[in-house]
């Protein structure tokens, strides 16, 4: 199936991102849908940002940002969002209700033929599936942050999703200048965060347990693991609250205490310390912004 038209559903953290990969690098026409003017107005100045970071960096023209917003038709209207897509990522917070609820929408409107992928990190494919009356086309499509610089998608199938969906999506990866993997089984945490979630929990028991200070447990995956970056700071960087929301599906969903968030984690997130986002975490962010 060929993809012309992209809807992406949630101009935050993650959509924005994934709305100027699919126009600037796929050359996508991509509508971006929220639900209110601020967010999408948020949402097209970080990619205007994000774009002038290109231009300095003299990998792109001022035209060529011209042409890339050109493509971008931001818009409050689901309906009208979806109604021509050929392609629905949705990119909304991640709490199942909402992206069901979503999913159920954009499926009533959107053509026959799309394919609607999630952008989830942790949430059943197969969950998210059944809200709509379309399993087979459904996907997850997980980006990882910033979409714009990494590399892998993570296309997991549900219980029903067809293997021609698969192929389309693998085919679009391609074509956003991405790496995939495919995840053939619907399991929590997909294969990125089942594996990096017990070592982000581990790296805050450290640190509750105050065998080490943040910044030497950092220095040490750094250096000793050859990580770009230390735990604790991309904790900052994922933001706490999504971490513990992840921790917590994947104990509910495997019942596999090897999952169970530290106590700390609960306690940052009960004291608003979730990171870069809210100018505290593990770090002082207040300075950085």
């Amino acid at each position: 199936m060929e993809v012309k038209r992209v809807a992406v559903l949630g101009a935050g953290l993650m959509g924005h991102g994934i709305v100027q990969v699919c126009a600037q690098v796929g050359k996508f026409d991509v509508t971006m849908r929220d639900i209110e003017q601020r967010f999408i107005d948020n949402g097209m100045k970080m990619i205007q940002d994000s774009l002038q970071r290109f231009v300095k960096k003299g990998t792109m023209s001022e035209g060529e940002v011209k042409e890339v917003l050109n493509r971008i038709h931001p818009t409050l209207d689901l309906k009208a969002a979806v109604e021509n897509a050929d392609l629905v990522i949705e990119a909304v917070t991640e709490n199942p209700p909402l992206k069901k609820s979503v999913l159920a929408e954009a499926d009533k409107y959107a053509p026959p033929h799309a394919i609607i992928a999630s952008n989830t990190s942790s949430i059943s494919i197969t969950e998210i599936g059944a809200a709509t009356k379309r399993p087979e086309k459904v996907c997850g499509m997980h980006f990882f942050n910033p979409p714009q610089l990494m590399k892998l998608i993570e296309i997991v199938r549900g219980l029903k999703t067809s293997d021609e969906t698969v192929e389309t999506i693998r085919q679009i990866s391609t074509k956003l200048g991405k790496e995939s993997v495919v995840v053939k089984k619907d399991t929590p945490g997909f294969i990125v965060n089942r594996i990096l979630v017990p070592a982000l929990n581990e790296a805050v028991f450290l640190v509750a347990e105050g065998v080490a200070d943040p910044e030497d447990i950092d220095k040490a995956c750094v250096l000793g693991l050859n990580w770009p970056m230390g735990p604790l700071k991309l904790l900052d960087y994922v933001g706490i609250d999504t971490t513990l929301f992840i921790s917590d599906v994947m104990v509910s969903e495997t019942g596999d205490p090897k999952f169970r968030p530290s106590n700390l984690l609960k306690q940052m997130v009960r004291a608003n310390l979730l990171g870069r986002k809210t100018g505290r975490g593990f770090y002082d962010w207040t300075e950085k912004k």
